[in-house]
């Protein structure tokens, strides 16, 4: 099994559309990812194959919709059962007792844990219970990523399908790349 070479928002990314969020805006509110940051990332996954932008004509112009390939879909199966695999080894190592050795293996996996909360392979419960055991806050552990706690307090993130006709502005395709504006 080969190793997560992926940002982990790259992943989560791919997660939201697979979920159902098309529209650039959508993505941005359901990922929390700031639009620049969220441009680049549409276009590394577009470049890869994972993803494919569509224009749809509609009544008020055209919008820009964004669907992950068959090659994106395995991608993400793929992540999800890395994440799995990793979210048992430290629920192992909570059981062994040994809080060095889980506070270690944490400390090395950091950057995947908002995406273990965003696609719900952790248990919160478990995940509260290996903090009590280290003697630290959960809190204190995120202190440098607030978006790892955004997603650890947020029950709503595995649901990003997109709303209706009131769901904001469009993004736009433009020039090989996403635009923000309309």
């Amino acid at each position: 099994c080969k190793k997560m070479e992926e940002e982990p928002k790259d992943v989560i990314v791919l997660g939201a559309i697979r979920s159902g969020a098309k529209k650039f805006d959508k993505i941005a509110r359901v990922t929390k990812i700031k639009p620049d940051e969220l441009n680049k990332i549409l276009e590394k996954l577009e470049k890869r194959g994972l993803i494919e932008a569509n224009e749809k004509k509609g009544l008020f112009g055209s919008k820009i919709e964004i669907t992950v390939t068959e090659k994106g879909s395995r991608e993400i199966d793929e992540r999800i059962h890395e994440l799995q695999e990793e979210w048992g080894q430290m629920v192992s190592l909570y059981k062994t007792g040994d809080k060095q050795k889980l506070k270690e293996h944490m400390d090395q996996k950091r950057s995947f844990l908002p995406t273990m909360m965003y696609f719900g392979i952790m248990d919160m419960m478990m995940f509260s219970m290996m903090f009590s055991m280290m003697g630290i806050g959960m809190s204190d552990f995120f202190a440098g990523d607030p978006q790892g706690m955004e997603y650890a307090n947020d029950p709503g993130m595995n649901n990003a399908g997109d709303g209706g006709p009131g769901d904001g502005g469009e993004g736009g395709f433009m020039d090989g790349g996403f635009d923000v504006g309309l």
